[in-house]
Formats: structure tokens, sequence, C-alpha cells
């Protein structure tokens, strides 16, 4: 039987998908495909990445020799620029000459650049193939300041690209909001307030009129409105448009709107001719996502078999990570659908904004709007796609949840039918399938279905049917961290002590795979400060961290970052009362005495922070850690010092114990406290460790929190002195640094342990499993290499690069926007900055108070 002669156009992800799927199909063709970039399919959706560290290799999606092995006759560089139909063949710029049975379009699309006269001027380029990337990052070397023209989905991938190359970074778009087509008014002023305040100036309702020479910049940004923007660097992001050329000159029928028009088949005007992608047009729509190109794709595939299956569409929702802010599209975000009824939630405080679209009778979801909190988004989706009739409150299903419960869906109440990973269409169905099939953990359920190996939006659903059904069938539920490693997080920190492993990148390559991910390399950078105690900003420790660890400061809703030096026990002088008061003068810092008895000094620039600590350091303040996941504080009641009813001397045990444990990184933040007395002024029965005196001695209690779920602590013993009163601790702290998961509180590691309060007892009193001396050993070598973290950074000019806004130069940020209150400053809400704007409409930003002393 001959074989047919299957030739595609664009190696995009789209048609790399299109090519592995046709492989797999076993059908009687020959298959040739020609790239039009220099290197094969690469992975876009990650393309930021490569500014992270990843190299285009990393990003690859195959290889010349893949396509080989599998007999693939691939050609790269050398784009098709004419189809003859008539003899069904194609030509390339080189000359080279394919001839075809069946021809796919996958020509993809190139990004929109506004017809502004000077668009073409040095220092301004486009955000689309890695080669895009490396010209950015070249040229950023040379510049101070960045501009995205284009507020959508990729404009705001560029916009943090530039932030994280040192720049100061603007975003600038037409339209009055960002995220237009993905996000409703609220949505999108809620994005751009959380964008601001990481430090990115959003500029909506801005028409660029001309480009030309900057003064003291290379470039100048004209507006229709008057206004001028200065800048080096113009990045266009503005949308983009369907690469359809070579149909239009071959006569196949192209959309209105551009497009290359397809029906349900994928099939062009050409029945020998598909089409797929972001080049092709369904009724009159492009669809700019990967998932709906991959349906496409799959039904072009099976035109060529005996079960064709048509392309219907696709749904457009979407979930992502816009300059770390978590953004969720869901269905008619916008609440077009007559009739429709919308439900809103607003958190000016938490910076979340959540609006839910439902049908007239309030039975179905139609869509939603998901702001600076995800985590209902896979819930909804499922409600939304699977058309699972909604709770008789709806409402409920986007507000905090009360008593730590939720009213969203489960994985085990969702139908088979319903789609866990929409970049590959796998079902629950699916799922179970798969596992019905043989698979054992979730790494063979990704292998066998290729689910979470897209986007990756779907990972935590995925796992959660995957446990769910495991655990349904009695098998062991997979507990490893991700899937970079196949191990828990008691079982990593094992091999971190026992193999002496003291990075990041030796774990990986000796126990893991891939690059690591957002959930591993925080969690190992913790247990490897938890295990060795070096600095977090050692070079091989960098990339773990988040942003507060990154510039051990907490970072605040404007961008600017709390300064929390360490009070043990709440014990302070008046000299050094006097320092803070003087710090926070001098630096126009808003002052708040916090309940765990420290003072909190909020507003510091980024740049300012090192000559912010430098002072305090000097006056013999250390780091609070208020920014880690560590001891934080220890609070007490002034005791038998001074307090007729105390017992013993509380302030002095606390200080003892805060000077002990203090900048030890665990699982989750720990907080201490000591009552001089039973009547309990220091609330220690609210604490992760709680220590009340009494006549004999001092009782512990353990595993207590406050904050959303409060739990009162346990009592754990009585009557202890001093030295078993700190054996105890040290023992209990490090058996919970040892065994505890991810970002678990020490009052949830104690319920979900087996035995419960009676096996902790027996562990670390009776020495159960003979661990105490190692505990002990392990807490006296952390006590013995503490080192103030501040004092260290001040003490190296190699860490103190990083405290700069921009990578060339130590200045400010002019931008901020305060109020004065109650004698002091505080942020500008975005009621009050949007009514400073239109009273300064001349002014592209605003800055209510004047700059630091």
């Amino acid at each position: 039987m001959k074989k047919q002669k299957v030739l595609v156009i664009g190696n995009g992800m789209v048609g790399h998908h299109y090519v592995e799927q046709l492989s797999s199909a076993n059908l009687p063709v020959e298959i040739t495909v020609i790239g039009g970039e220099t290197r094969p399919a690469y992975d876009r959706v990650h393309l930021s990445d490569f500014f992270a560290g990843r190299k285009p290799e990393d990003l690859a999606l195959t290889t010349r020799d893949h396509y080989h092995q599998i007999g693939v006759d691939a050609h790269f560089g050398d784009p098709v620029v004419n189809i003859e139909r008539d003899t069904q063949k194609v030509i390339t710029k080189g000359g080279q000459i394919f001839h075809y049975d069946k021809l796919v379009l996958a020509t993809g699309s190139y990004p929109f650049i506004p017809p502004v006269p000077g668009a073409a001027l040095p220092g301004c380029m486009t955000y689309r193939t890695i080669d895009d990337l490396g010209e950015i990052r070249a040229e950023a070397k040379s510049s101070k300041i960045g501009v995205v023209v284009g507020g959508g989905l990729l404009g705001l991938e560029a916009a943090n690209a530039l932030k994280n190359l040192g720049l100061e970074t603007h975003v600038v778009e037409f339209a009055p909001q960002l995220m237009g087509v993905q996000l409703d008014s609220g949505g999108g002023e809620m994005l751009s307030r959380k964008i601001e305040a990481l430090g990115v100036k959003v500029h909506t309702g801005k028409a660029t009129q001309t480009i030309k020479k900057g003064n003291n910049t290379r470039l100048r940004m004209n507006f229709t409105d008057g206004q001028t923007l200065e800048t080096d660097l113009i990045v266009f992001s503005a949308g983009i448009r369907p690469y359809d050329q070579l149909a239009r000159d071959a006569d196949l029928k192209v959309s209105e709107r551009g497009g290359i028009e397809i029906d349900f088949n994928c099939r062009t005007r050409d029945t020998n001719i598909y089409a797929i992608g972001e080049c092709a047009s369904f009724g009159g729509k492009i669809f700019g996502l990967v998932a709906p190109g991959y349906r496409m794709a799959e039904a072009a595939v099976s035109q060529l078999t005996d079960k064709p299956i048509p392309f219907q569409g696709a749904d457009m929702s979407t979930k992502l990570k816009l300059l770390g802010v978590d953004v969720g599209s869901i269905g008619d975000a916008l609440g077009k659908t007559p009739g429709c009824i919308a439900y809103t939630f607003s958190d000016q405080r938490a910076e979340v904004y959540k609006r839910l679209i439902v049908s007239n009778d309030g039975k179905f979801i139609l869509g939603a709007v998901l702001v600076g909190d995800c985590s209902d988004y896979d819930s909804l989706l499922q409600f939304y796609l699977n058309s699972i009739e909604l709770p008789g409150n709806p409402e409920s299903l986007i507000l905090p949840a009360k008593d730590n419960t939720a009213s969203l869906l489960g994985a085990s109440a969702l139908p088979d039918s319903a789609i866990i990973c929409s970049c590959h269409n796998v079902s629950k169905g699916a799922i179970i399938g798969a596992l019905d099939a043989g698979c054992c953990t979730l790494g063979d359920v990704k292998s066998a279905t290729a689910a979470s190996s897209g986007c990756g939006g779907c990972a935590s659903l995925l796992k959660n049917v995957v446990d769910e059904e495991m655990a349904a069938r009695g098998m062991e539920v997979n507990s490893a961290l991700c899937e970079h490693f196949n191990y828990s997080r008691q079982e990593l920190f094992d091999i971190l002590r026992s193999k002496e492993i003291l990075t990041f990148q030796q774990l990986l390559d000796e126990h893991g795979k891939g690059h690591g991910c957002d959930i591993c390399k925080p969690v190992i950078g913790s247990m490897l400060a938890s295990l060795w105690n070096e600095h977090v900003l050692e070079k091989k420790h960098l990339g773990l961290q988040d942003t507060n660890d990154i510039y051990l400061g907490n970072m605040q809703k404007d961008g600017t970052y709390s300064v929390v030096p360490r009070v043990p026990g709440g014990e302070i002088t008046p000299e050094k009362l006097i320092v803070l008061g003087e710090v926070a003068r001098d630096f126009n810092l808003y002052t708040k005495i916090t309940g765990g008895q420290r003072i909190d000094l909020f507003g510091a620039q980024l740049h300012e922070l090192p000559s912010i600590w430098r002072r305090l350091v000097n006056a013999g303040f250390e780091t609070g850690h208020a920014y880690g996941k560590a001891m934080r504080t220890v609070k007490s009641c002034v005791g038998s010092s001074w307090c007729r009813y105390g017992v013993q001397d509380s302030v002095g045990m606390a200080i003892r114990v805060e000077t002990r444990y203090r900048g030890i990184r665990s699982p989750h933040k720990i907080k201490l406290a000591v009552s001089g007395c039973t009547r309990e002024c220091a609330e220690a029965q609210s604490k992760d460790i709680g220590i009340i005196a009494t006549e004999n001695g001092w009782n512990l209690y353990v595993c207590g929190n406050g904050g959303m779920r409060p739990r009162h602590a346990d009592l754990f013993a009585t009557d202890l002195d001093d030295e078993t009163l700190i054996r105890y601790i040290d023992r209990l702290l490090m058996f919970y640094i040892r065994t505890a998961d991810r970002l678990q509180r020490s009052s949830v590691w104690l319920e979900n342990m087996d035995g419960g309060l009676d096996y902790l007892k027996a562990v670390i009193i009776e020495d159960k499993l003979g661990l105490g001396e190692e505990l002990e050993s392990q807490m006296a070598y952390l006590v013995d290499t503490y080192q103030c973290e501040w004092k260290t950074t001040l003490e190296d000019p190699e860490k103190l690069k990083r405290f700069r806004h921009f990578i060339n130069e130590e200045i400010g940020d002019d931008q901020l926007d305060y109020v004065q209150e109650r004698g002091q400053r505080r942020p500008a809400t975005a009621l009050e900055r949007k009514h400073h704007k239109e009273s300064n409409p001349h002014r592209i930003a605003i800055t209510e108070l004047s700059g630091r002393s």
C-alpha cells in the first residue's frame, strides 16, 4: 500500500503535537515537517523561564534526533514561501521543493506591532521567540527603563521578564484595563493594583502617537493625550495576528479578521489542506491558547483514520501566574450572557477579587473571574465544564470558607467525563483507565496520559484525583513532594542529613530529575537551612527562596518592605527604643507595636534596607526573621520581676528561649510565649510552644496556634526544671522540623500524627525511638552556628548588590502613593489614587508625600 505524503508547515507547539499524534497513530504515511525557525519545537508557554536561567534546550519539546528516530523528515530554518495547490507542492525560501498528498498549515501567528511612527527604531522589539528573548536580554544590559506595549497575557509575561532583568518597568495598554479579554473591570483594576505594588507601573487608556529619540533616554513615547514616557527599551506585545499569508497567496479562504477558515474537520476550502492552531479561524474565531490548538491537531489527525472526530471549538478558560499574581478566567468571564446573574467578592485588604457568573435560574456557572487567589479555580472550572448543578447559595463558592470547611467539589464528585487536563484533553475516566491498566503512581499516570505535561495548571487537581482513586482501591498513596522528587519531605530531609548534601543542585542530580519547581525549591531551601544553617543569600542557595527571603524583609502591598528587628522576650532598653524612633523618623516609616511584642517599621524601599539595618545592627539589634518560615517571637509577661502574682522569671526564660532558637528555619513559622503564672497574660496556650510558670517550675504546652483556625495547645509536661524544659523543647522542635509536611503548622502536624499526643510524649519524653541525643545534638549545632542574616549581609558587598531597584543605579522608586493618617503615612487606596490622578490629569504617576529625609 502506497504511503500518503503528509507535509506539515510549522513546528510550533501545535505543529509538533500534530506530528507526535500522527506518528503514534501507526498510519501508512510519510511525515515531513518544515519549521521556519532554526530550532525544533519548544515550549512557548514557559518562554519566560528563559530569564530564570533555563537554556533553550531546557525548553525544547523535541530534537532532530528524535524526529529521525520516529521516521519524520524534519527541516528547519528554511521557511516555505509558496504553495502550489495544482501540483501539490511547496517551495521554500532556499528553493527546496516538497510534494504532498495532505498539507497541514500550522504556521501560528506573529506579534502585532501598532502602526506607530518610530516603532522600528533601535530599541524597539517583540516578545515571541527564543531569539527575541536573547535580543531583549542583550539590549537590557545597557538599559535602565523598559516599556511593554500591551497589557494582555503575553504583555504581562514580558513585563515580568524586564523586571527580572533589573529594569524600571512600565506597561502601556490602549484599553482602559489590563487583560480586557479575560477579566471584567473589577478584576482588571485589582490586577493593576497588585502589579503596581510589585514595582511595575501600569498606564491604561494610553494611545501611542509617535516614538522618537529621547532626551535623557534612548526613546520617548508620545501619547495622544499629550503625555510622554521616556524609556530605553520598548517591547511590543499588543496581541497576535494569524500568519495566514501563505494561504492568501494560495487562494485559500481567509476570515474577515484574519485566519485560514476551517470546517469541523479542520479542513480548508481545499480538501487536501488542513489548518490548525493560531493560523486557523473556526467560526470566525482565533483560538490563542495551546489547548484548543492541540484539539485541532488531534481532530486533523483523526481525518486520516477510520474514526474521524470533529473539532467543535474549545474552552478558553485559563489559570496562570502573572508577575507572581494568581489570575483565573472561566467561560463567560465578562457576563455577556443575557439574563445572567453575577456575584462579586472583593477584599481590598487581602487584595483578592472574585466574580461568579451564573445562569438566570442560579443553577449553573457560566463564567468566573479570580484575581489574587485561584484556590477555587479547579472546582469552579469543573462546575462549568460539566454543567454540575450549583448549591442553593452559589455565592458561597467564592466567599471565604467558614469553620475551615469548603463547599467546593472534591475529586470524587466529578463525573468520569470531567476534563482534568485541558492541554492534552485527559478526562477523569482516562486517569481511572490508566490506574486500571497498572499505573501505580502519579508519575505513571502522567506518563501514560500526558496529563499535566502542558501548562501544568492542572497538577493539583490531577494529584487529588489520583490520590482519591488510589485510596479507594486500597493502594498506597504516593506522598512524593513533587514531580521532580519521588520522596516525601521527611524522606528528603533524611537524605540531606544522612548524606550531608549541601545544595539543591546536588540533591537534584543524585535523587531527583528535571529542574525543580516552585514547590520543591523553597522546601529544600528551608531544609538545607534547618540542617546546615548557611546564609540564605549564599550564591549556591539563590533561586530557592521566595521574595521575602530573597530580600530579608516582608514585601507589603505597595511593593515596599517591613523592617522587624528582634526584641527578645519583648524586653527593650530606652536607648534602643530611641534608635528605633530615630530610624523610623529619618526614613519616614510607619511604626506599629505588634501582638508579638515587637516594633514593626513599614514602608522601606529596597535600596534603603541596607542603610536602615546598618544603623539597627550598630545599635545592637538583630533580624527578627519575620520574613522567613522560622522561629518568630517569644512573648512574655513581666513575671516575678515586677508582678505580684508572678512565681517565676518569665522574661528571663523568654529571653533565654528566644536567644536559643532565633533564626531556626522550619516547615512553618513558630511562635512561643512564656507566662509567669497561671493567670496567663502572655497567652502561651495559643502558641506552638507555650511555657507557664508554676510554684515548682514550668508547665510545657505544645502545638497551639491562633489565626484563621485557632487551636488550644496541649499540656505536654508539668513542673519542669529549666534544663529539662529546654531539653524537651530542643527535641520537639527538631522532631517537628524533621517530620512535618511542607508548610504544615505544628498544630496540624500533631493532629495528623499517628498516636497523637501520647506518641509525641513517648518520642520526646520517654525517648521511645532512641533519637533524643541526636535531636539535641542537631539543635546544639544550629544554636552554635547562628548568624544574624542582616549583619552577615552588610559585611558582604556581593550580597548587598541585590538591594537595588535598578541593576545599574542605586536610586529609589519615586512613584509610590501615600496619604497621611493619624500622624503617619500609609499606602493610598486604589480609590484615593484614582481621585488624585483625575485631579492631576497631566501626570502619569503621583507621589502624595515627598521623598525621604
